[in-house]
């Protein structure tokens, strides 16, 4: 199967992510924690994407505005030199002016390109929101696949969402999702969710038993926990 591939469109005051898929039969636009995304076929004329762009910007712009307004206050500048999280180490946003490209950590910064004369904040913040979100995909993936044989069981696959107030979650049919904005914390207590959430696939609920399956495979999951709790509110963009 062909990886997804992305490129950036202008959208006339929000920039959308353009992922080519050989799975997509028609296009899907998503506003995910304010950040667009347009899903299309593979083979789909990027003017197509650009026409639906246009006659959907208003409901995008809604979307946006409804996610604006519904996360807490950011205490971001989203300016060069400030410090965002990434596995429990800080790492400096370097921002340049030119053609919109995805966020790379280089060199220790993480590199933003922003076009001139363009809403620059939000627009940053939405490109990190993205960075994150792959990250999360790469590396939760590889947790999982990493820990499942260790707890014993076979999720029926694995999702990443934007949640209010929880780190993960396991549906009823055995899926996994995690929340993006755990990429902010340190790794070991980025294991300790996914240990939970697979934990959940031996029993779904938080008894005992639960607590001691955990405990099997990270013996120090109450320190990881209590982290999380003192410090949730910092994990943030």
């Amino acid at each position: 199967m062909a990886v997804p591939k992305s490129e950036y469109r202008d959208g006339n005051g929000f920039i959308a992510e353009v992922i080519r898929t050989d799975r997509r039969k028609t296009a899907d636009i998503r506003v995910e924690d304010g950040a667009v995304s347009v899903l299309i076929p593979a083979t789909l004329p990027i003017e197509r994407v650009d026409a639906l762009l246009k006659a959907k910007r208003q409901w995008i712009k809604e979307k946006i505005v409804l996610h604006q307004q519904a996360r807490p206050v950011s205490q971001k500048q989203f300016v060069s030199g400030e410090a965002f999280s990434y596995l429990g180490r800080n790492y400096r946003l370097k921002v340049e002016k030119g053609a919109f490209r995805s966020v790379k950590l280089l060199n220790g910064r993480l590199l933003v390109t922003d076009p001139e004369g363009k809403d620059q904040p939000q627009m940053i913040r939405h490109a990190l929101v993205r960075w994150y979100r792959r990250q999360a995909d790469q590396k939760l993936k590889e947790k999982v696949k990493r820990f499942a044989p260790v707890v014993g069981v076979q999720p029926a696959g694995m999702d990443i969402k934007t949640f209010k107030s929880r780190w993960g979650s396991c549906t009823a049919k055995g899926r996994l999702e995690f929340n993006w904005r755990i990429m902010m914390a340190p790794n070991r207590c980025v294991d300790y969710v996914v240990v939970h959430e697979l934990c959940h696939l031996i029993r779904h609920d938080h008894s005992p038993e639960f607590w001691q399956a955990i405990a099997r495979i990270m013996p120090d999951y109450r320190q990881c926990r209590e982290w999380l709790r003192e410090n949730a509110l910092q994990l943030r963009v």
